[in-house]
């Protein structure tokens, strides 16, 4: 069994490598704290593979760097704030996979898209003007953003966004912004494996090809929380922000590109 899966052409295939390297490298970056790179991890795979195969092996890969920034990010979070999340979280899930057949991923995206450019020009002019931000949104918000957060990551493997937004609108310092987003993408990830399960996408071929990847998983996610938290505060939130639009910019270009070939 095992020679049968290792003469899979894909697991002996350069250009997998190259493109799964490449992808898991900017997701690990993303789960350290450069958030809005993990969100190319999917579309940088899909080069060498298809979006689905993409997407089933990056998942466990992602759960296993959940656990790396657990452990980096540990007793940084907020439980509170993460358990508000959560639920509406599970509910978006599960509405993401009833709903997926009859949902337009790249509407989906061109949504995020626009959502993702207004929030983060509105910051950085904030930022450069001296505006002040405003009042925090309420707690109970979190629900809200938390099943948005959900529902995109399952229908469009794009739920970052959402979750950082309502983090940044609480106003939630540096580190706990960092460990309250990993301490709920870590239990939304668990969330999303039966739905995958169901689906059939936990092959032997795919988990063996996520497993050969872990060692780049683990380095890149180390290397990612060094990065973020090297930078100040504010630092961190600026350059945040400027990665919320070109995360925006590139959900968008993909909206706008899948509901044209539609």
């Amino acid at each position: 069994m095992g020679a049968g899966l290792f003469s899979d052409p894909l697991l002996v295939n350069p250009w997998f490598y190259a493109a799964a390297i490449a992808a898991v490298t900017a997701v690990g970056l993303g789960k350290g704290g450069l958030s809005g790179l993990g969100i190319l991890g999917v579309p940088i795979l899909a080069l060498a593979i298809s979006p689905v195969q993409a997407a089933a092996i990056i998942l466990p890969i992602l759960i296993v760097q959940d656990i790396v920034s657990l452990w980096v990010f540990r007793g940084l979070w907020s439980l509170r704030l993460t358990g508000i999340m959560m639920l509406g979280g599970i509910v978006g899930v599960i509405l993401g996979y009833a709903l997926a057949a009859s949902v337009s991923t790249a509407a989906v995206e061109l949504s995020l898209g626009v959502i993702c450019i207004a929030f983060g020009a509105q910051r950085l002019w904030n930022e450069w003007s001296g505006a002040g931000a405003g009042q925090p949104v309420a707690e109970w918000a979190g629900v809200v953003f938390g099943l948005v957060s959900g529902f995109t990551s399952q229908i469009a493997h794009a739920g970052g966004p959402p979750a950082q937004i309502f983090l940044m609108q609480r106003r939630v310092e540096r580190d706990v912004f960092l460990g309250t987003g990993t301490l709920f993408f870590a239990i939304l990830n668990w969330v999303k494996v039966p739905a995958y399960a169901a689906l059939g996408q936990f092959t032997p071929h795919n988990l063996v090809a996520a497993a050969i990847l872990f060692p780049v998983a683990v380095l890149s996610t180390l290397a990612g929380a060094r990065l973020s938290r090297s930078l100040t505060g504010r630092t961190f939130f600026r350059v945040t922000y400027v990665l919320m639009l070109a995360l925006g910019a590139k959900l968008g270009w993909d909206g706008v590109h899948g509901l044209w070939l539609a």
